[in-house]
C-alpha cells in the first residue's frame, strides 16, 4: 500500500494550487499580468515536484516489498501451479479409471448399476487423495485431518456394519467371480438363476418363477454350488430289474438308449453300472456326460425311454416284495380242538 504521508503530501499540493488560484482571482486589479503568471508558475512547479516525489516514493515502496517478500510470492505461485497440476491429474486419472472399470465389467458381464457404484467409490477416493495433497501444499496439517476422517469413518462403519459387510462381500464376489449373470447356483437355502448382481444384494429367479433378493454377505458366507460354470455335466439315472432277469441283456438294452441319444457325449463314454443289490431288485445306474445346456433335456429324454426299452428286452421292473413267515403256525390238516 502507498504510505499515508504520500497521500497527505498530495492533498497538500492540491490545496496549495487551489489556494493560489483563488488568491490570483481575488487580487486587486492593480496587480499586473506578469506578476499573476509568475505566481501561478511557481505554484505549478511546486505541485509538480510533489507529484514526482510521490512517484519516487511509490516505486521505492514496491521495490522494498519485492525485496522483502519475493521468496513468499514465488513460493505461493509455485503452490498455485502445483495445485492446478494436481487437479488436472486427478481429473485425468478419474477419466482413465472410468474407462478401465467400464471395459472390465463389460468383459466380466457385470451390470451397469454395479459398474457405476464401483466407479463412484474409486472416484471419491481419488479426489480425497487429491484434496489431501493440496492441503499439504498449502501447509495444513494433514495428519490431524486424516485422524478426524479415520474417527468419522470408524463411527460410520460401526453404525452401518451390516451394509458395509454387504458392500465388502459384493466387492469380493466381483473379484472372485464364483458366478455370472445367467448361472444357476445353490448357496445354502438360496438357489436360482442369477438375474442381477448389485453392490448390496444378488437377485435370483427360481425355476418356478419366484423372485429372491439375497444379501451379498449371506451369499459370500455360504459355499456356492454353481451348476452352470463348467461346460459339461454328468448325469446318473438308476433303474431296477428283477433278480430273475438277465443282467447282460439289461446292460445292453440300457446302453443302446444312451448310444442312440445325440445329446449324450461319446467322450467320456457312457456306461451302465450295478449300483446296488436291493431287497427286491438289482439297481442299475446309467452314467453319461452332456453339455451343461443339454443336461435336463437329455435327462428327461433318457428317463422316458427306460420303461419301454426294458419291456422290449423281455425284462421286468419289479415291485417291492416282502416274504412273511409265520412261526408255529397251526397244521391245516389238524382237526379243530385237537
Amino acid at each position: 500500500m502507498i504510505p499515508y504521508a504520500l497521500i497527505a503530501a498530495t492533498a497538500e499540493a492540491v490545496e496549495t494550487v487551489a489556494s493560489a488560484a483563488e488568491k490570483t482571482a481575488a487580487a486587486p486589479s492593480a496587480t499586473t499580468v506578469p506578476q499573476k503568471q509568475s505566481l501561478l508558475e511557481s505554484q505549478l512547479n511546486e505541485a509538480d515536484s510533489v507529484v514526482r516525489q510521490i512517484q519516487e516514493q511509490g516505486t521505492g515502496f514496491f521495490s522494498n516489498l519485492w525485496d522483502k517478500h519475493s521468496d513468499d510470492v514465488i513460493r505461493f505461485v509455485k503452490v498455485v501451479i502445483l495445485t492446478l497440476v494436481v487437479l488436472v491429474a486427478a481429473k485425468l486419472i478419474s477419466m482413465a479409471v472410468r474407462k478401465i472399470i467400464a471395459r472390465s465389467f463389460k468383459k466380466f458381464e457385470g451390470d451397469e448399476s454395479l459398474t457405476h457404484a464401483t466407479y463412484t467409490i474409486v472416484r471419491t477416493l481419488i479426489w480425497v487423495i487429491a484434496m489431501l495433497i493440496i492441503l499439504d501444499l498449502f501447509g495444513f496439517n494433514t495428519a490431524s485431518i486424516l485422524t478426524v476422517l479415520g474417527a468419522a469413518g470408524l463411527a460410520i462403519g460401526l453404525a452401518m456394519k451390516d451394509s458395509l459387510s454387504n458392500i465388502a462381500a459384493g466387492i469380493m464376489l466381483l473379484i472372485l467371480r464364483p458366478y455370472k449373470l445367467g448361472d444357476y447356483i445353490d448357496c445354502g437355502s438360496v438357489s436360482g438363476t442369477i438375474q442381477q448382481m448389485g453392490l448390496f444384494s444378488t437377485v435370483l429367479k427360481t425355476p418356478d418363477g419366484l423372485f429372491i433378493s439375497a444379501p451379498n454377505s449371506v451369499v459370500f458366507g455360504t459355499p456356492i454350488k454353481n451348476y452352470s460354470r463348467n461346460p459339461t455335466r454328468r448325469s446318473d439315472i438308476t433303474v431296477g430289474i428283477a433278480y430273475a432277469d438277465s443282467l447282460p441283456v439289461a446292460v445292453k438294452a440300457l446302453m443302446e438308449i444312451m448310444e442312440q441319444e445325440p445329446m449324450i457325449l461319446k467322450d467320456p463314454a457312457p456306461e451302465v453300472l450295478v449300483a446296488e443289490l436291493a431287497d427286491s431288485s438289482v439297481q442299475l445306474t446309467l452314467r453319461y456326460w452332456t453339455a451343461t445346456e443339454n443336461y435336463w433335456p437329455a435327462y428327461w429324454t433318457v428317463k422316458a425311454q427306460l420303461k419301454p426299452a426294458i419291456e422290449k428286452a423281455g425284462l421286468n421292473i419289479p415291485f417291492p416284495q416282502r416274504v412273511v413267515t409265520f412261526v408255529n403256525a397251526p397244521d391245516a390238516n389238524a382237526k379243530p380242538g385237537a
